[in-house]
């Protein structure tokens, strides 16, 4: 079993940053492929960004490659998404995941953990 906890969110005016960290409690963090997804209001739950167990193989939509950056400490049971240039279009509850296995996954029904999300509003 494996508990997230995201925090970072918060309102940001477009062009801005944000980091947004999820915390694991639980066993073994390290054996676990991490992502993190996104839903605006009236959406589906989106795809954001995975990592691999190590933080050697990571994987972003199409949407935020290049502003987006996933990263993971597995001595802090942390998962990281820093977010720049951020756009209006990219408000939307962040949720972290967690899933068994070590590789990425870029899948949803692929997840076996879920946060309870927290909220990023980009102003324009």
């Amino acid at each position: 079993q494996v508990q997230l906890v995201e925090s970072g969110g918060g309102l940001v005016q477009t062009g801005g940053s944000l980091r947004l960290s999820c915390a694991a409690s639980g066993r073994a963090f390290s054996s676990y492929a991490m992502g993190w997804f996104r839903q605006a209001p009236g959406k589906e739950r989106e795809f954001v960004a995975t990592i691999s167990w190590t933080g050697g193989s990571t994987s972003y939509a199409d949407s935020v490659k290049g502003r987006f950056t996933i990263s993971r400490d597995n001595a802090e049971n942390t998962v990281y998404l820093q977010m720049n240039s951020l756009k209006p279009e990219d408000t939307a509850v962040y949720y972290c995941a967690a899933a068994k296995g070590y590789y990425i996954r870029t899948l949803l029904r692929n997840y076996d953990y879920w946060g309870q999300g927290t909220q990023v509003t980009v102003s324009s």
